[in-house]
């Protein structure tokens, strides 16, 4: 059972509003100094999410790059375990707890986000466009959006069900049944959505039950979720070409789309609901499919384009009612 206390407005009214019933009870007013926090901890979460639409979004061109010199298995092992075994070196330097805590739930969250999204969304990656595959790899909001309603409790509104309908008639289009040219790459981006979503789940519902640190979490996550591909990429070893594009790529991918990715992500997650932080990155598919253009010289063709536009476009169109909402839901309580 999770922690009521930690439970995100579970049974308990808001401050500065009145309870239902026929008595009107006084309530007291939000403390002034407790606005100036929640607007700094909103503002900040909003960086974060920018900040990692950005890197995430030029990591798509790139990892495609790198994929011309190296094994999807061999890169994915080799990102993932450099990037975690360097996080794990860095907390007795920075003080932090070096146990994991919540060992086989924290291994859990490696498995599914780790292993499961990165070696997915890599493999795919090998058959398929970058762009594409950032785009379907990307309707994980959609999947965290019904998966936050059945374990979280966050209830979809009306305006996230067109969105999902919407989205659905772009992933068909994307997927193009009819003709099945593509292989599995596309259902593999789509099997990685899935893992990554329900990673989310789990990592709120381990730090609602666990007070956890952070970039112990993350190093921990990454490391333990490393070991899988790191199997299967010696169970099907060929030695990557260490080119020039091959170095750029590991090391920006261990340094920025790893380490200090995934504690972006992990500390958005804490700050916001699962539902919205999934929503939120949505940028990245649109800088993902950008950069892809311009570095790669990938176009989609017409079905193609056509469902990305639509699954991009319900994406953006959920974040703008998700950020009005946002505003009524502050504006009727004060902050």
């Amino acid at each position: 059972m999770l922690d009521p206390v930690l439970e995100e407005g579970a049974g308990a009214a808001q401050p500065g509003t009145a309870p239902a019933g026929p008595e009107e009870v006084s309530m007291p007013p939000v403390p002034e100094a407790s606005v100036p926090h929640v607007r700094r901890r909103w503002w900040l979460a909003s960086g974060a999410l920018i900040l990692l639409a950005l890197i995430w979004g030029y990591t798509w061109p790139l990892m495609k790059s790198v994929l011309d010199y190296a094994d999807p298995f061999v890169y994915a092992g080799m990102r993932t375990f450099m990037g975690g075994v360097l996080l794990i070196s860095l907390l007795p330097v920075l003080r932090r707890p070096v146990r994991p805590k919540a060992f086989w739930s924290t291994f859990l969250l490696g498995v599914l986000q780790t292993a499961g999204f990165l070696g997915l969304m890599t493999w795919a990656l090998q058959g398929e466009g970058a762009g594409k595959t950032a785009v379907l790899t990307y309707t994980m909001p959609f999947w965290l959006l019904l998966m936050a309603w059945v374990f979280l409790g966050e209830r979809l509104k009306g305006f996230q069900w067109v969105a999902v309908a919407v989205a659905l008639a772009g992933l068909i289009l994307v997927l193009s049944p009819w003709k099945m040219t593509g292989g599995w790459s596309p259902f593999m981006a789509i099997g990685g959505a899935i893992c990554w979503a329900l990673s989310a789940v789990v990592a709120k519902l381990l730090r609602r039950r666990h007070e956890v640190d952070l970039l112990s979490l993350t190093a921990w996550q990454l490391f333990l979720g490393s070991l899988p591909l790191v199997i299967v990429g010696a169970a099907v070893w060929k030695p990557p070409v260490w080119s020039g594009t091959f170095i750029y790529g590991l090391a920006f991918t261990v340094l920025f789309g790893n380490c200090l990715a995934w504690i972006l992500w992990l500390y958005i997650l804490h700050s916001l609901p699962a539902g919205t932080a999934g929503l939120g990155i949505l940028l990245t598919p649109v800088i993902g499919i950008t950069a892809s253009w311009i570095a790669l010289g990938e176009r989609p063709g017409g079905f193609e384009g056509a469902g990305m536009l639509l699954i991009v476009g319900a994406l953006l169109l959920t974040v703008a009612a998700e950020i009005v909402r946002g505003r009524r839901s502050r504006s009727r309580s004060g902050t």
